[in-house]
């Protein structure tokens, strides 16, 4: 079989380049005998810039037209769309007849527009491209969701038939393992971090989905209770709101932000944490409490969308508002280290349940079935 992957343009979304070279590989591995290419948008340096509406018209051109027009000669038997983002190439692929799939990561620009706030220049035909974009699943020949929960917000707020979606869940890269002790103190050593500093850690973007300013209450709060800590930002920046928080509550001297390490340090990072913090307010999947569990580290996170089902029992599940209650566990694991063990133990069982030849395996199946059977599957 020879499939085409069509992935979003170069370092456009981080978690996408992720998702895609994760199932290329997988894939490669499960099916050795497959032709797997790779398409995705010119990259092109624009010379008009980088927020002007000439550019923001180059972008779409290319995206929109330029791109899919490409497909006309592409020799593939089927062509899997790795974001949802991108669903309206499903059009184009019926129109030029070759078969396709789109997983779907999340529609949170649907379910929580307020998310998307600050993240174009031109954010009234950024949203309408998307929705147009998003909308093509319901043309593909398949769905794939990362999550029973992201299946059923497709199902509501795109009104596709459930039986043309499949739950496939994201996995842990193998990368992301526990280290030996003495290179987690080696490198809390090297961060200036003492052996009975509690190390809080949270990984990804800025946006008020992921509730960084419960974070920072929670500090406060620790803080009064003599609690010696250390929170490392892991991603984007803060933002200007909670700069101000951090300054306003003196919180400078416990709070770091890391910037964007590279796998290396982040697997470093995820192991010399005692505690990933994850009050997210929606996730499609969540990899970074999969990613904490295979490194050790014990997570707390959120009792909303599609944590429960990715984390099982093997994390804490709170409020991801309720400032005190998070607090309290936060303390409750600091004071009783058996009970942080016994967590780290569930996480990294727990972990070993997603690795991506599974994935793999089953996302080739999907391929399989779309071509080859006649039983109302696609």
């Amino acid at each position: 079989m020879r499939v085409a992957i069509l992935r979003r343009a170069p370092k456009v979304t981080f978690s996408m380049d992720v998702y895609a070279n994760s199932l290329i590989k997988g894939l490669q591995q499960v099916r050795p005998d497959w032709d797997i290419i790779e398409r995705s948008p010119t990259s092109c340096v624009s010379s008009f810039r980088q927020h002007s509406l000439m550019a923001g018209y180059q972008k779409y051109y290319e995206r929109f037209w330029q791109y899919p027009r490409s497909f006309k000669n592409l020799d593939v038997d089927i062509c899997h769309i790795i974001d949802q983002s991108d669903g309206y190439l499903s059009h184009w692929l019926n129109h030029y007849q070759i078969p396709n799939v789109v997983t779907c990561h999340d529609l949170i620009n649907l379910i929580k527009p307020e998310t998307f706030k600050g993240r174009s220049s031109f954010p009234l035909i950024s949203m309408t491209a998307w929705k147009f974009a998003v909308q093509g699943m319901r043309v593909s020949n398949h769905v794939v969701a990362v999550s029973s929960h992201t299946k059923q917000d497709t199902v509501e707020h795109l009104g596709i038939n459930p039986n043309r979606i499949t739950v496939v869940p994201n996995a842990v890269d193998s990368t992301f393992q526990f280290l030996p002790q003495e290179k987690i103190d080696l490198f809390r050593q090297q961060q200036g971090v003492t052996p009975n500093t509690l190390c809080l850690l949270n990984v990804g973007s800025n946006n008020s989905r992921k509730n960084i300013l419960t974070i920072l209450k929670v500090i406060v709060i620790l803080r009064a209770q003599d609690i010696p800590l250390l929170f490392w930002k892991v991603g984007a920046d803060f933002n200007a709101e909670q700069k101000k928080f951090i300054d306003t509550h003196h919180l400078n001297n416990c709070v770091a932000h890391l910037g964007q390490p590279d796998k290396e340090m982040l697997v470093e990072l995820y192991n010399s944490a005692d505690i990933l913090l994850a009050p997210s307010l929606y996730e499609g999947f969540g990899l970074t409490a999969l990613e904490a569990m295979a490194c050790g580290t014990a997570v707390i996170t959120t009792n909303v969308t599609s944590i429960p089902e990715v984390v099982g029992n093997a994390a804490i599940l709170t409020d991801p508002m309720d400032i005190d209650a998070i607090s309290t566990e936060i303390q409750r694991l600091y004071h009783h280290p058996n009970e942080r063990q016994d967590l780290v133990q569930r996480g990294l069982k727990r972990s070993k349940e997603f690795n991506w030849e599974d994935t793999a395996e089953q996302v080739a199946n999907i391929y399989e079935q779309v071509l080859y059977k006649d039983d109302g599957f696609a």
